[in-house]
């Protein structure tokens, strides 16, 4: 099984208490460790400010985020979990996103999604149609991407988007193009626009769940006469690993006193635990078939979480 890592970025309060001077040194410090551990890639958020509330607390924008560390990894790969398609053009996305696949010498992840925080819409001047239209406005950006990847000029009517002639230059050095991750669990439209689609698919679900979520993408993919065994299966959730249950303890009551986010939010996920438990759920999830690990580490800034999940690599 791979492994990624998210870097701090904010979002989920993990900057809180650091000096807005520092915070900048805290993400660089993640990121270079995630890539001398040997880690298969690093992972941002696309979101706009704080969760589960807004504060004033930092978050770092995805794409600048990746751009810059593209530049200060140089073995790494890099993705996002995940895109939200509605907060930009689909043509301007890919071309942002053809830009840093050559700009990192082809190390980009694409993952994208339909979006889901509806107050971040809002407080951001987008509009927030229903869950139907976001879909189909999500399918339209797949097919945009695609287009403007391979082709030299490529043209695209849709209800949604529109391009004409459309040239996408630097293309991506990654060929076709860079890994298409269609991420979330919807099990009627997601999912088949996964199988229809995608190369990989993303969900945070523990072991019964991610055998149900491929189930449903499997019958996906034989009405869209895809082979299920060419999309990769792969769980993103937090990661927080003591040695023994007082180290657990005494990270969750750090992570929880820093952040404010209530502890089941973290002790709900399936590889919260001490560290032969989760070693085990790993086991697990990798013989049903998942590929990849997305790890959300809490205590990335200064706990060990990291170094002890690195003997799982």
């Amino acid at each position: 099984m791979k492994i990624g890592a998210m870097v701090p970025q904010g979002w989920r309060m993990d900057l809180n208490g650091i000096k807005p001077e520092k915070q900048w040194d805290a993400i660089l410090e993640a990121s270079t460790k995630i890539e001398k551990l040997k880690f298969e890639s690093v992972w941002v958020y696309d979101h706009f400010h704080t969760v589960p509330s807004p504060t004033q607390d930092p978050t770092f924008e995805c794409w600048s985020l990746m751009a810059a560390l593209s530049q200060v990894t140089s073995e790494v790969r890099i993705g996002q979990m995940c895109t939200c398609n509605s907060y930009r053009n689909p043509a301007y996305l890919t071309k942002v996103a053809s830009s840093i696949d050559a700009m990192s010498g082809g190390r980009l992840e694409f993952a994208i999604g339909a979006g889901w925080y509806d107050q971040e819409y809002k407080a951001y001047g987008y509009e927030y149609p229903s869950a139907g239209v976001r879909l189909k406005m999500l399918e339209e950006a797949l097919q945009i991407y695609l287009a403007m990847t391979t082709q030299d000029k490529a043209t695209f009517e849709g209800e949604y988007y529109q391009i004409n002639q459309a040239i996408n230059q630097p293309k991506p050095l990654q060929k076709p193009y860079p890994p298409l991750w269609v991420c979330g669990g919807g099990e009627k439209v997601t999912l088949k626009l996964l199988a229809k689609y995608g190369d990989y698919g993303n969900w945070d679900v523990d072991v019964d769940g991610f055998i149900h979520k491929s189930k449903i993408l499997k019958e996906h993919c034989n009405v869209q006469q895809r082979e299920y065994s060419e999309i990769k299966k792969t769980l993103h959730t937090n990661v927080i690993i003591g040695d023994n249950q007082k180290d657990l303890d005494n990270k969750l009551k750090k992570i929880i006193e820093i952040t404010g986010i209530p502890e089941e939010m973290y002790t709900s996920k399936p590889l919260v635990g001490v560290k032969e438990k989760v070693f085990e759920t790993i086991d697990e999830f990798e013989s049903v078939e998942c590929d990849y690990l997305i790890a959300y580490v809490p205590d990335i800034v200064w706990g060990d979480t990291l170094d002890i999940l690195k003997n799982k690599l």
